[in-house]
């Protein structure tokens, strides 16, 4: 047996009968062994190209997994090796595609219909929803995810809105502050320690006009620019996550298959690092969610349309070096997250 470095990487399978959980144990240098799959209780929308940023979101040892098809989110206890299923709720609206969790709090974003935000706490093993909680989630509704301290809430909506939510002392979301956009078509984002939020921009899908956007989160709800739509040259760019130094963000270029790095800036402005620091089938489109490892050694995405995780070794100046990947996931495959 490999030598075990005690991460996982999880993908669910966004199946339309029976969504499951495909688990990955990460072994020496980085390569990662399929050991199983968990039924989620629910089921996915059965289609390829799930909006999925944070559609799994691993936080404390519990896994969340939104199930678009069946409108509800599953809990699991992410102990060692195996998964064990902990309660399923209904998501507080239709097509879930995304969950924030911040301690003992979980928003679940709602994108069929009327989106919205729809918020529970955790209760030992159980979610419980949080009464008054729900509002709107603007009309294309993109990612949920929670600032740092986990005071507000944001939303990127792909109408060119970002959408933020202060949260009280209860868990409840306030009323929305919408903000214009840097860039056209905001998607997948993530915040850094010190609220500084980079967002990635699909362009309308324009062929070589993706790009990404920083600002600097301010309470109450405030939202203020500091670089706007940093172009990448590339297309259809949809996710983003920040190193663990918070030097570097890494976005996956679905256009093109590729994944391009942004420096960061101690102010949190963005310059454009690489435009391709990797590729996966041969610039083929399909790359989509990604994650890194919880000691930010490692950075895994998901080529859906091969149905391939691909996996990395991050440099000390956020280079990228390949090193392996695993295949055998169903194309309809969407959301990962790791340990």
């Amino acid at each position: 047996m490999k030598e075990m470095t005690g991460g996982f990487v999880y993908v669910q399978t966004n199946d339309a009968d029976h969504n499951d959980v495909v688990a990955f144990a990460r072994r020496a240098g980085g390569t990662l062994e399929r050991l199983d799959s968990y039924l989620t209780g629910g089921k996915g929308s059965g289609e390829p190209h799930l909006p999925s940023q944070s559609s799994v979101a691993l936080e404390a040892g519990r896994l969340f997994v939104t199930n678009a098809g069946s409108n509800d989110v599953t809990v699991f206890s992410a102990a060692g090796e195996k998964l064990d299923l902990l309660d399923r709720v209904e998501s507080g609206g239709s097509t879930p595609r995304s969950v924030a969790v911040h301690g003992d709090h979980v928003y679940v974003l709602n994108t069929g219909g009327e989106p919205n935000v729809a918020g529970f706490v955790l209760e030992g093993d159980r979610l419980a929803a949080v009464e008054g909680s729900t509002r709107s989630a603007g009309s294309d509704p993109a990612q949920v995810a929670f600032s740092p301290g986990g005071r507000m809430l944001l939303v990127t909506d792909r109408a060119d809105k970002i959408h933020v939510f202060a949260i009280d002392g209860d868990g409840r979301a306030q009323a929305k502050v919408t903000h214009e956009s840097s860039g056209a078509t905001p998607y997948g984002f993530d915040v850094r320690a010190d609220g500084i939020l980079v967002v990635a921009e699909a362009a309308g899908a324009q062929a070589g006009k993706a790009s990404a956007s920083s600002y600097k989160l301010g309470e109450p709800a405030q939202l203020e620019p500091v670089s706007g739509a940093v172009g990448s040259t590339r297309s259809e760019v949809c996710w983003a996550v920040i190193g663990k130094d918070g030097r570097t963000v890494f976005v996956t270029n679905f256009g093109d298959g590729t994944i391009s790095t942004y420096a960061i800036g101690d102010d949190g402005s963005l310059e454009l690092r690489e435009a391709v620091a990797a590729t996966t089938v041969d610039g083929t489109p399909g790359i989509r969610d990604e994650a890194l490892s919880s000691d930010g050694e490692y950075l895994y995405a998901l080529h859906a349309d091969t149905g391939t995780v691909f996996g990395w070794k991050v440099g000390e100046g956020g280079e990228l070096a390949a090193f392996g990947s695993a295949n055998g996931l169903p194309l309809t495959a969407a959301g990962l997250a790791a340990s």
